[in-house]
């Protein structure tokens, strides 16, 4: 069995698997660049954590 043959028969699996497999690299590379990673500091809360902070600060200064 020759490349050819290979080839012939198998062009489909060949060029689709090959492809496939470029899409993730090229995904892997995008998710770990850290050009693309969220920066921390611009985290913001969400209402329900900051009104539960301001709750616990009130009580803490109550006492």
């Amino acid at each position: 069995m020759g490349l050819k043959t290979i080839w012939r028969n198998y062009r489909v699996l060949i060029v689709m698997g090959t492809g496939l497999a470029l899409v993730h690299w090229g995904w892997y590379n995008i998710k770990s660049n850290p050009i693309f990673q969220p920066k921390r500091d611009e985290f913001v809360p969400e209402p329900a954590i900051v009104r539960y902070v301001l709750e616990q600060e009130k009580q803490a200064k109550g006492k």
